[in-house]
């Protein structure tokens, strides 16, 4: 963990813990999976893709609970809407649901807004604006202060041609019906990864309220494109944390 560059995006895949090995097996059956169906290998790692970072934002969103992540991915796996590009749109909000959270205990740094600008781009270009608008504002959101503002320059990027066909409008609606159990406040115990405290409870919170506005946004403006990933690991998290009331 010492040897990781200091950054509020980084965070490793450790196989030593038992949900981070669900996670790189699920995304390796993911791509088989998807091209015995017949799809190509753009577009099975398409499927990869968008099953990791349903599990990755939901560790995000619910860094308590790894189970949680591990039945994101295969909801993911049945929600994704079968084109190639989604995943490249989606990455942007693993990033943004992670500097809202505060996870890594980190400061967003100058390089973390670039990196954040880069995101922002693929989610516009690849997804819609919609998903563009949480990595482009996260930096914002997380303190970043006037350099934070650089990722904004990602919704300038045009959407591509056939980015509405990356997502769907039924994990977005799913999602939101359990946004009340999702965003209702409760205890944080898990430690951040490099810094010396606990994740704070009302980081968590922010990212999980962001979270539904985007997905409220894309479903009222019937743009998806970029957000299955996100609607998934919201979607497990609400159903859980309403389980648990």
């Amino acid at each position: 963990m010492a040897s990781l560059p200091r950054s509020a995006l980084a965070r490793p895949l450790d196989l030593t813990y038992p949900s981070n090995r669900v996670a790189a097996l699920g995304m390796l059956a993911a791509l088989l999976i998807a091209r015995r169906q017949g799809r190509t290998w753009a577009q099975a790692a398409d499927v990869a893709g968008t099953c990791f970072l349903a599990w990755a934002t939901a560790r995000e969103l619910d860094p308590d609970v790894p189970m949680t992540a591990n039945l994101a991915l295969p909801v993911a796996f049945v929600a994704h809407p079968g084109t190639a590009g989604g995943a490249l749109a989606g990455f942007g909000l693993l990033s943004a649901a992670r500097l809202l959270a505060g996870t890594t205990g980190e400061t967003p740094m100058g390089s973390d807004h670039v990196a954040m600008l880069a995101q922002a781009g693929l989610s516009a270009r690849f997804g819609s604006h919609v998903a563009a608008l949480l990595p482009a504002l996260a930096p914002l959101a997380a303190g970043g202060g006037a350099s934070g503002a650089v990722s904004v320059l990602g919704l300038l990027v045009p959407a591509a041609p056939a980015a509405r066909a990356n997502g769907s409008l039924l994990p977005l609606f799913a999602a939101l019906l359990v946004g009340p159990a999702l965003i209702a406040p409760e205890d944080i115990t898990s430690e951040c990864d490099r810094a010396p405290r606990t994740v704070r409870v009302q980081d968590v919170r922010r990212a999980r309220i962001a979270a539904l506005g985007v997905l409220g946004l894309g479903l009222v403006t019937r743009r998806p494109g970029g957000l299955v990933p996100l609607a998934c690991a919201a979607l497990v998290v609400g159903l859980h944390r309403a389980a648990a009331r």
